[in-house]
């Protein structure tokens, strides 16, 4: 199985910017695509940004050409920089992976990190 562990949330002014950061440990080679959720307050779960083994990335509308998603295979590690973030980007942020086993799919889940956005 994999395990995730995210950081690199806070508290930022509207225009600004932070990078999340996303450490994978366990069965890493079986990771199919990892991504970053947000859910925010009475709402449900949304995919931010995605990324494929491939490297092939694809974004929610709402951040294209603000965020981006990026995958380091030598540290086991995935991150999401967001610039000029809105107060709408207010949210929790989880990593996901997506990975193979057993001839089916699993998928493993971070602890969530805050992200506040002011206006």
């Amino acid at each position: 199985h994999v395990q995730l562990v995210e950081s690199g949330g806070g508290w930022v002014q509207a225009g600004g910017s932070l990078r999340l950061s996303c450490a994978a440990s366990g069965d890493i080679s079986s990771i199919n695509t990892m991504g970053w959720w947000r859910q925010a307050p009475g709402k449900q779960r949304e995919l931010v940004a995605a990324i494929s083994s491939s490297k092939s990335s694809t974004y929610a509308d709402s951040v294209k050409g603000r965020f981006t998603i990026a995958a380091d295979d030598a540290k086991n590690s995935m991150s999401l920089q967001m610039n000029s973030l809105k107060p709408e980007d207010t949210a929790v942020y989880y990593c996901n992976a997506i990975f193979d086993i057993n001839l089916s799919r699993g998928s493993s889940w971070g602890q969530g990190t805050q992200v506040t956005v002011s206006s």
